[in-house]
């Protein structure tokens, strides 16, 4: 029920702030690719041949989406994530909400939040629940294909995983094609 009347809030409260702007609404096309980092834990000062910092997980995203007016645009994503550490592979589908805090010259940075289903294609772990927040900073180019870079918290809900949550940062770099 709370997440029925949370739908519906949003709804009315994009509705409201569409009906006040007279710009029409378009929609975009978006994808990533995010890398999480992870401090060595065989790195030594001396030790020249260790990396400070090692990749933990690849997250690659895809997704289409509604822009309503400058501001707010939501989207449908796919996504396909492995993390090296605990062998986990995972397909997170989820809907997103982009909100731009600020806009200079069509570069806008953003928050985004999204929360969807995780589907596991083993039967290591069960299927779970996926969320995402972050934020980012799309670049104006002069044309409809717009780089993005992002920095996103990411916990995937696991039955039977330590805590029940893998939880990661990545860095990403992307772009929105409108």
């Amino acid at each position: 029920m709370k997440h029925i009347l949370l739908a519906i809030s949003l709804l009315f409260i994009v509705q409201s702030i569409n009906s006040q702007e007279k710009k029409k609404g378009f929609t975009f096309f978006t994808g990533s690719f995010n890398l999480s980092l992870a401090i060595n834990e065989d790195y030594t000062i001396e030790d020249d041949d260790q990396p400070l910092l090692v990749p933990t997980a690849i997250m690659i995203r895809t997704g289409f989406g509604y822009q309503f007016n400058r501001r707010i645009g939501v989207s449908f994503n796919v996504g396909y994530d492995y993390h090296y550490k605990y062998v986990i592979t995972a397909i997170p589908t989820y809907i997103s909400v982009k909100y731009n805090l600020w806009e200079n010259d069509n570069d806008a940075f953003f928050a985004e939040y999204g929360q969807g289903k995780m589907w596991r294609p083993t039967p290591k772990y069960p299927d779970g629940n996926y969320y995402n927040f972050g934020l980012g900073w799309q670049m104006n180019t002069g044309s409809k294909w717009k780089p993005v870079l992002q920095f996103m918290y990411h916990r995937k809900k696991i039955a039977g995983f330590d805590n029940g949550n893998l939880d990661s940062v990545s860095l990403g770099i992307g772009f929105t094609f409108f």
